[in-house]
């Protein structure tokens, strides 16, 4: 089993120990998403910590757009049920990049590939070295931004 999967079911013992109804049931609902991930597919299959984080992000991301979401709507409560889930979540998430490490990472990946010049046709190439790099780290969709940002200037 993988270490990360390890501490998010002692987490949740715990959590459930404590009586911590916002931490226990967002590990539950975090183990059941890895969980789902390991059956999907043809085969089943042991997801490793990277595979893991994977899927934390994406749970995460769930929350962010389902609080803002919620706080459009004007349900300002279930915005700040979907807020506390995600600052637990993020717990487990390795530290996120700031905007000046992934605009030197995009600076970076954009020289390697030797896309000066080439405008947005080189996003592809970009993007492929950019992702392994940021998973986890960084919101897909903030890294898109910047490497469009750089290819068009």
């Amino acid at each position: 089993m993988s270490a990360l999967k390890d501490r998010l079911r002692q987490d949740l013992t715990t959590a459930i120990k404590a009586r911590d109804d916002v931490r226990s049931s967002t590990l539950r609902m975090v183990l059941t998403a890895i969980t789902n991930a390991e059956v999907a597919g043809s085969a089943a299959r042991e997801l490793t910590d990277d595979d893991i984080i994977g899927v934390l992000s994406t749970e995460a991301k769930k929350r962010r757009e389902a609080a803002q979401a919620f706080a459009d709507g004007g349900r300002a409560e279930m915005a700040e049920k979907e807020r506390a889930e995600a600052v637990v979540i993020a717990d487990y998430l390795p530290a996120q990049l700031s905007d000046a490490e992934i605009t030197e990472l995009v600076r970076a990946a954009i020289e390697q590939v030797g896309a000066a010049g080439e405008g947005m046709r080189a996003m592809g190439k970009v993007m492929g070295v950019l992702t392994p790099q940021t998973k986890g780290r960084a919101d897909g969709a903030a890294v898109a931004a910047e490497v469009r940002r750089q290819l068009a200037s």
